[in-house]
């Protein structure tokens, strides 16, 4: 798989190939907070094991419940998350934004809440970067989890929810909030500010597909609107 312009590829060697200066004032020598922010539609089954790895990563984990009619608020608060409830789905970039408002700290790692096989090594692998001041942001990539989600990470790397970033960074993408999947404004504002990024492997981490979730004509029709709200970013753009 090329990588773009301007991109890192990390892998256990370290940082490896050359990237545009970035924006960001570095962080070497400064004692940098990190916290994880996490949002969850309808994801009782998961959401809590995800917020459990993140509290042996840090104490400070807040789940988005976007909406969600299930027990996903139940299980992000038992397994020790603070919860913003929203009560109506908002889409993802905007409880993100909620969730990147309620965080305190510097740098942030963005999970999504159905993900398998994480551990606190994977949040350090994303985080690091960051906290050192090497990157502006690190974007996770699947490797070894399983074959479905490694090749549609692997397809699409610049669309992965795993990420961690500074967070006033983050709240000054434009359109953040109105995106309901923020990815491609993400993108966006990392090509206009040049910021300095990297994909970072995640060895053994998986997502739990739409099509296991909602059944394979629901998870097929979430699919499809995701991925229709994605290709047309930038012709709503424009308009």
């Amino acid at each position: 798989m090329g990588l773009p312009p301007g991109a890192w590829w990390v892998t256990g060697a370290g940082l490896v190939g050359a990237a545009r200066a970035g924006t960001m004032s570095g962080m070497s020598g400064v004692s940098v907070s990190c916290a994880v922010v996490i949002a969850a539609f309808n994801e009782e089954d998961t959401v809590g094991g995800v917020v459990r790895v993140a509290r042996t990563f840090t104490p400070e984990v807040i789940v988005v419940s976007d909406g969600s009619v299930d027990g996903t608020v139940g299980a992000a608060r038992e397994a020790g998350a603070d919860v913003v409830d929203l009560a109506v789905n908002v889409g993802k970039g905007g409880a993100l934004h909620a969730g990147l408002r309620a965080a305190r700290a510097d740098v942030v790692i963005l999970l999504d809440a159905d993900l398998t096989g994480l551990s606190a090594a994977h949040l350090e692998t994303l985080c690091d970067p960051v906290r050192r001041g090497d990157l502006d942001m690190s974007i996770g990539v699947f490797e070894g989890g399983g074959f479905v989600t490694d090749w549609g990470n692997k397809l699409t790397p610049h669309l992965s929810g795993q990420r961690a970033c500074r967070r006033e960074w983050l709240l000054a993408v434009p359109d953040l909030a109105a995106e309901r999947w923020p990815e491609p404004a993400i993108t966006r504002h990392l090509k206009a500010t040049g910021a300095r990024w990297a994909y970072v492997e995640l060895p053994n981490v998986a997502q739990v597909v739409k099509e296991k979730k909602r059944g394979f004509w629901g998870g097929a029709k979430a699919r499809t609107k995701m991925y229709v709200s994605l290709l047309t970013y930038r012709a709503r753009r424009r308009g």
